[in-house]
């Protein structure tokens, strides 16, 4: 057995990892240490894909475990942040099944693990989204939802305005579970992230997103994220016009 087929899928388990620990701090009232531990599964999701292509031993198990890990760890996390906000935000005590039946509004944030779910099936059986996605990604959805507590917790509150007021607000909360459960499965082609070379050519709108990304991290710091995601879409819509023009 040659152990190096392996590191791809250790990889991945490590995603994994990251995602159970991250449900179980959202259960503990604790959703920054969850955010916390998306930011490193996102890592490890990036990376495994990467180094299967670096050490040629990408395979279709490989495939299959990279989806599993997403579930837990970008579609259920991110779906329990959003539920014990929404809990906090309308000081509904969340007390097992009784709660949803008591309370049906808190049913939204579930629609998150739901569609990120149909994401990901139609992902593995959609020929067509091996260079771009359609729809959002899951781990992009994810990066939505866990810049609710970075915001708080790092957020000048004295400056602009107090992103509890508004972030937290149970309606910004519904909007937030419907919407980006339907960009999860809308068929809008983006950008995806997978490098197949280092070169600058046809990685050119990947490199540039990226740099933008890092200095508005460094500048904004987690009031980026939205605004990376923001980017993230307007780039794939610019990158879908100039293939489209390099066709013609």
């Amino acid at each position: 057995m040659n152990p190096i087929k392996h590191i791809p899928n250790f990889i991945t388990t490590l995603n994994l990892v990251c995602g159970c620990l991250a449900i179980i701090s959202v259960l503990a009232g604790d959703p920054l240490t969850a955010a916390y531990l998306v930011v490193a599964a996102s890592v490890f999701d990036f990376f495994d894909g990467f180094v299967a292509r670096l050490l040629k031993v990408s395979s279709p198990i490989g495939a299959e475990l990279d989806s599993l890990a997403d579930m837990v760890t970008f579609g259920v996390v991110p779906g329990l942040i959003l539920l014990h906000y929404l809990s906090v935000s309308t000081s509904f005590v969340l007390n097992g099944l009784n709660s949803f039946i008591e309370h049906p509004i808190l049913i939204f944030p579930l629609a998150i693990p739901v569609f990120s779910a149909l994401r990901l099936a139609k992902f593995n059986v959609d020929t067509r989204q091996t260079d771009s996605f359609r729809g959002v990604p899951t781990p992009a959805t994810a990066l939505w939802v866990i810049s609710i507590p970075l915001m708080i917790e790092f957020m000048p509150l004295h400056l602009w305005w107090n992103p509890e007021t508004v972030i937290v607000d149970k309606w910004f909360i519904i909007g937030s579970s419907v919407g980006f459960s339907a960009l999860m499965v809308t068929d809008i082609p983006l950008l995806a992230m997978k490098f197949k070379s280092f070169g600058w050519k046809g990685n050119e709108f990947r490199f540039v997103f990226l740099i933008i990304s890092v200095v508005l991290l460094i500048i904004l710091r987690p009031v980026a994220i939205p605004i990376i995601l923001s980017l993230y879409i307007i780039i794939s819509i610019i990158n879908n016009l100039v293939s489209k023009r390099n066709e013609v």
